[in-house]
């Protein structure tokens, strides 16, 4: 009987711990900021007094496309953490879904099978530099809270750095934040698990009919980890949403199969994301 008790006390904590405003006002600003190769001018918009660490970005694909991220901290919220880039073009989300869709599965190396395009354009971000400044501000900081973001691709991404930062015991997890938007599927049933177990607060940010949600599909064994927060409407200031608290739940996104949509994908709160970013969140 206690346990019956405390479970919808649970669930609830669970739902309130969504911070909407939060998603909005900060952690889209900081996802779009990505997109630019000069992030620096998003932050002094939307975010004053928050300064960009370090800027990593390599090639990761056939194609040479651009895969990006960007640390950051601001003392006087007392926060840091990274942002992720995502697809700059149609022929980089053309490669994306080749590798992911007809390639297998590679071993994740905290846990689990992911996308080996995922994997890679990961990997090569964190060595390339950004996970070396993530320590130095870890050190720095230690006492901070940490936020890692991205929209798209680099959604995924940054769902593979928060599972990585946890699974090295760099941080503590209940101080660290991931929100992600339109992210799509990154690994298998195990990784989602890894990933559940790891990172505490973790929201995938849905607009309605967002096609990218939904890739790679789940018949090729790819599972979404939790939490998902379903807008099913413009995401317009008060616009009600959901939070769903099974991997892959039929009452937000995932009721979706055919009626998909690139413009819900693209936009987020109002704002097309990418270009949002590229001219400096204006």
């Amino acid at each position: 009987l206690q346990m019956l008790l405390f479970l919808p006390f649970f669930l609830l904590s669970v739902s309130a711990s969504f911070d909407d405003s939060f998603a909005r006002n900060l952690m889209l600003p900081i996802s779009s900021a990505a997109y630019s190769d000069s992030p620096q001018q998003c932050l002094d918009k939307k975010m004053n007094g928050a300064k960009v660490s370090q800027q990593i970005s390599v090639k990761c694909d056939f194609f040479k496309d651009k895969c990006s991220g960007f640390t950051f901290v601001d003392e006087s919220r007392k926060v840091f953490g990274i942002s992720f880039r995502g697809s700059s073009n149609v022929a980089q989300i053309l490669a994306q879904m080749a590798e992911t869709g007809f390639e297998a599965k590679v071993d994740f190396k905290d846990g689990g099978k992911v996308s080996k395009y995922f994997n890679e354009a990961f990997m090569d971000i964190w060595d390339g530099g950004l996970g070396a400044d993530l320590s130095y501000l870890i050190m720095t900081y230690h006492d901070y809270d940490m936020w890692i973001t991205g929209h798209s691709l680099g959604g995924a991404l940054a769902s593979l750095a928060s599972a990585h930062i946890v699974s090295l015991d760099w941080y503590d997890a209940d101080k660290i934040k991931l929100y992600t938007f339109g992210q799509p599927r990154v690994g298998d049933q195990e990784y989602a698990n890894v990933h559940d177990d790891f990172v505490k607060e973790a929201f995938r940010v849905v607009h309605d009919r967002d096609l990218m949600a939904h890739s790679p599909p789940e018949f090729m064994k790819y599972v979404h980890h939790k939490y998902e927060v379903f807008y099913d409407n413009n995401m317009k200031e008060g616009a009600k949403y959901t939070v769903c608290k099974e991997q892959e739940d039929k009452n937000c996104s995932d009721k979706y199969i055919f009626e998909t949509s690139i413009n819900d994908h693209s936009h987020y709160y109002g704002k097309d994301v990418s270009d949002w970013g590229k001219k400096g969140c204006k």
